[in-house]
């Protein structure tokens, strides 16, 4: 189903025919302001003809006037003569593909021309809608058009000019040839081109089928966080199961319509010689000489039936293929994606959500340090307060032969406390984030929430205890309104209005129309999206927040009062900082350095760490407006450090 069908705009039914009749009178455009490489090409070919014709009237005339009259040497000379055409077909080939290319290469670029075309006005006509079959029109279908379009001149022009040559020389030799001959030729070609219109819907709907799966792919990739959070995965894989099932149905009825072509063209390539030798007894009372007799076979098996085989493979082939991909640069605006993107409604947070744990009151710092190699914090022994988040001896490595990403790591992270996470890319950042939120378990250690294990677990439970935000802020299609409530659906209106005027996010909801307007998540930008993804944290009952860069996004203002406004909100805040003002802010920072992490203030860790030295330089450099990364470290930096490591680990 194309887009305009979706639209509810009704349509001619796309048959083979139908396309040819709007295909037409575009393509003699096209060819009649090439005249000129056309009538080059009819003048290269034209002499084709030429050779085709010697080679059977040549062997003929061999047999009749020399060999089989006994003068062998007038003989020769005939055969002499049609070797000659044969070494003179060499230039002509050059000259045909010649002219080719000045047929074809305009083509292609006019539908490279015409498929940017109508991606722009797609895009210029609805921003949000992704085509996501401009790509393949660019790329991959131009040259199925162009090698598609080549091979049908080449194929249609050798059939002509061979069949013109071959005809007359049949009729050269004897006009009763052709009354043998021509029938079962065109009967067997008629039989064939009976099959063009079936063969063309059956590629048609193979083709349309396999975009319907592709695009449908691509639905679900850009919507597995809504599946996973609606809880549509088996409704998801049902659809998708039906698409492949579909895509297997048609390819079933190509593959049939394929074995009748097949036994088309096996009709059309045997009948027309087995005529012949049936004939043979009645053409030799009619006074046809065998040399002629051996002159029609060679013009049959060598010239005229190998190209209208070639013919018919052509255009069962790629004539059926050329009209359909056309198909799809026909319309002036760009076609629509075979599968509408994958936005499920969220889902009642009220009825999936258990009660919060009350957040754990503010406590002084912990303080004194904590007994072995590596530790990174500074943990009470007895506090009277657990930790709001503590993680024990904790390893974590992809994979068994990987090298660890975190290795032994023990860190505590006091009720009420703003913690800063900084390091290169790919240190573990991400990962250490994974393993408090308790989507990642470490291979050894202990992870601890409120003093609670994380382990075992449920999903709901996990949320009522912390609330992480990715880089990647996820927001569904909904209303605004539901958008900041999901995950605290009992929050009064005033206090929905404090967390909106303390984020500062009062502009963009307005922009959107309220909050009560409805939220197409592929009309926001990212920053937007982030911008609601930390109101709705915001306003979460969970003690323990956690934003793994979920402000990268943000111009430093808006990351700056965010930043504020979450570290005011009651509860723990740990931030993965790619700001050197983030990590000020914080009451203290951790700096993943491989094994050997460092845990302190800002101005403590300027004194003791290296690679916090190294990265505030960096974040002092980009601020002065010099190249680096969205962590900070330039390129050599990271490289570096990771070589001074000696360990590298998947990016966290």
């Amino acid at each position: 189903m194309t887009g305009r069908a979706r639209a509810g705009v009704a349509e001619e039914p796309r048959d083979g025919r139908g396309t040819l009749r709007r295909l037409l009178p575009e393509g003699r455009r096209f060819l009649l302001r090439r005249k000129g490489a056309l009538v080059r090409l009819g003048g290269w070919s034209l002499l084709e003809s030429a050779q085709t014709f010697l080679g059977g009237y040549c062997l003929a005339r061999a047999l009749d006037r020399g060999f089989l009259a006994g003068d062998t040497r007038t003989g020769l000379l005939w055969l002499a003569v049609a070797a000659a055409a044969i070494l003179a077909g060499g230039p002509l080939v050059r000259g045909v593909f010649a002219q080719l290319a000045a047929l074809v290469e305009p083509l292609r670029d006019a539908l490279v021309r015409r498929a940017v075309h109508q991606y722009l006005r797609g895009a210029l006509a609805d921003p949000a809608r992704t085509d996501s079959g401009a790509v393949s029109r660019l790329t991959h279908q131009t040259e199925i058009v162009r090698d598609s379009f080549a091979g049908l001149v080449l194929t249609a022009r050798s059939f002509v000019f061979t069949a013109l040559g071959a005809l007359a020389g049949l009729l050269a030799l004897a006009p009763q040839l052709l009354l043998v001959v021509v029938g079962p030729l065109v009967l067997g070609l008629a039989l064939f081109l009976a099959t063009l219109a079936p063969m063309a819907a059956a590629q048609r709907a193979f083709l349309d089928a396999d975009e319907a799966v592709a695009d449908r792919a691509g639905a679900l990739g850009a919507g597995l966080r809504s599946i996973a959070a609606c809880g549509t995965r088996a409704e998801a894989a049902d659809r998708t199961e039906r698409l492949i099932a579909a895509g297997e149905r048609t390819s079933r009825v190509l593959a049939r319509w394929a074995a009748v072509r097949a036994l088309a063209l096996g009709v059309a390539g045997q009948l027309p010689v087995v005529v012949l030798l049936v004939a043979t007894p009645w053409l030799l009372r009619q006074g046809v000489t065998a040399g002629a007799l051996i002159g029609a076979l060679t013009y049959l098996v060598q010239a005229l039936l190998p190209a209208l085989h070639t013919l018919m493979t052509a255009l069962g082939a790629a004539g059926t293929r050329l009209l359909v991909v056309l198909e799809r640069f026909e319309d002036g605006a760009a076609d629509a994606p075979l599968m509408t993107p994958v936005t499920p409604v969220a889902p009642d947070a009220a009825a999936t959500r258990t009660p919060p744990v009350p957040p754990v009151p503010p406590a002084p710092r912990p303080g004194g340090t904590r007994p072995g190699g590596t530790r990174p914090g500074p943990l009470p022994r007895r506090a009277p307060v657990p930790p709001a988040a503590e993680i024990r001896a904790v390893t974590l490595a992809y994979g068994p032969g990987a090298p660890p990403v975190l290795a032994g790591l023990d860190l505590g992270v006091g009720p009420g406390e703003h913690l800063a996470v900084v390091g290169p890319s790919g240190i573990g950042k991400s990962t250490l984030t994974g393993v408090l939120a308790g989507l990642l378990a470490p291979d050894r250690g202990t992870v601890l929430l409120a003093g609670e294990p994380v382990a075992g677990r449920t999903p709901s439970e996990l949320a009522a205890l912390r609330v992480l935000i990715p880089q990647q802020a996820y927001v569904f299609t909904g209303t605004v309104r539901e958008n900041l409530l999901h995950l605290a659906p009992g929050t009064s209106p005033s206090a929905l209005v404090r967390a909106v005027e303390a984020l500062g996010v009062d502009e963009l909801i307005g922009r959107l129309g309220g909050l009560d307007a409805l939220v197409e998540p592929a009309t926001l930008s990212q920053g937007e999206r982030q911008s609601l993804a930390l109101c709705r944290a915001h306003l979460s009952p969970a003690p323990l927040m956690i934003l793994d860069e979920a402000t990268c996004h943000l111009d430093p203002v808006a990351e700056a009062r965010a930043e504020l406004a979450l570290a005011e909100r009651r509860g723990t805040l740990i931030v993965v900082a790619h700001r050197l003002s983030s990590a000020r802010r914080a009451d203290r920072v951790l700096v993943l350095d491989g094994t050997r992490p460092a845990y302190g203030t800002h101005e403590e860790l300027l004194v003791r760490s290296a690679l916090y030295r190294d990265l505030v330089g960096h974040w002092l450099s980009a601020e002065d407006g010099s190249g680096t990364d969205g962590n900070g470290t330039d390129r050599s930096a990271e490289e570096r450090n990771t070589a001074d490591r000696g360990a590298t680990g998947p990016v966290g």
